[in-house]
């Protein structure tokens, strides 16, 4: 792929982001797209076939840069991972933006009603979990997991519900702060016994 088309797909995500999260995905055309870029619809044909596949490219990218964010804080806690410690890294660092959950919820919503979509989403999630859980089991070293979540697959689950539900907050009220610090809560009582590290406060 030569530079020049390169910086034209990363141009076109960048402008589909915007407008998906502006419109909702089934209310976007390619028109728009290529507008809201400034490219003609032979741009967008030399580097997506349909606006299916770009609404997959963009989610992709997002998703994988979240892994790479959880992934990267993970890897900080050295050969005995430190709980706490670890959920303070995650949480400062991993992105909440709005924008990306009205995409990301979009998404789910074609994943519900469509089996090849699901399948996409699910090994995203799959792989998203496995990470999680090759941490989580440097942790019990250091500081035992709670024995209710039984696996560190179990804790993985756990904590990705977590920011499913966080998240879902965080799209209806759109309180980045608030989300951020009670994910850090919750993560906590989650994965320890909820000792340690001051209590955020919870607002409904």
């Amino acid at each position: 792929m030569t530079r020049r088309r390169v910086r034209t797909r990363a141009d076109l995500l960048r402008a589909a982001f915007a407008v998906f999260a502006a419109k909702g995905f089934g209310h976007v055309s390619i028109e728009e797209v290529c507008e809201a870029a400034g490219y003609s619809r032979g741009a967008f044909y030399s580097n997506f076939a349909t606006l299916d596949e770009l609404f997959f490219a963009l989610y992709t990218e997002r998703a994988e840069l979240i892994a790479a964010q959880v992934s990267v804080a993970l890897a900080g806690g050295g050969p005995d991972l430190d709980v706490p410690a670890t959920v303070d890294r995650v949480t400062e660092v991993l992105l909440l933006d709005r924008d990306w959950l009205l995409v990301k919820t979009d998404f789910l919503v074609r994943a519900a009603r469509d089996p090849d979509v699901s399948r996409t989403l699910l090994e995203h999630r799959a792989r998203l979990r496995r990470a999680i859980a090759d941490h989580l089991d440097r942790a019990r070293g250091h500081t035992e997991l709670p024995a209710v979540l039984g696996t560190v697959e179990g804790a993985a689950h756990a904590v990705v519900a977590a920011y499913d539900g966080v998240t879902t907050q965080l799209l209806l009220d759109g309180d980045v702060e608030h989300a951020r610090a009670w994910l850090k809560q919750l993560l906590t009582a989650l994965l320890t016994d909820g000792s340690a590290g001051p209590a955020a406060h919870r607002r409904g």
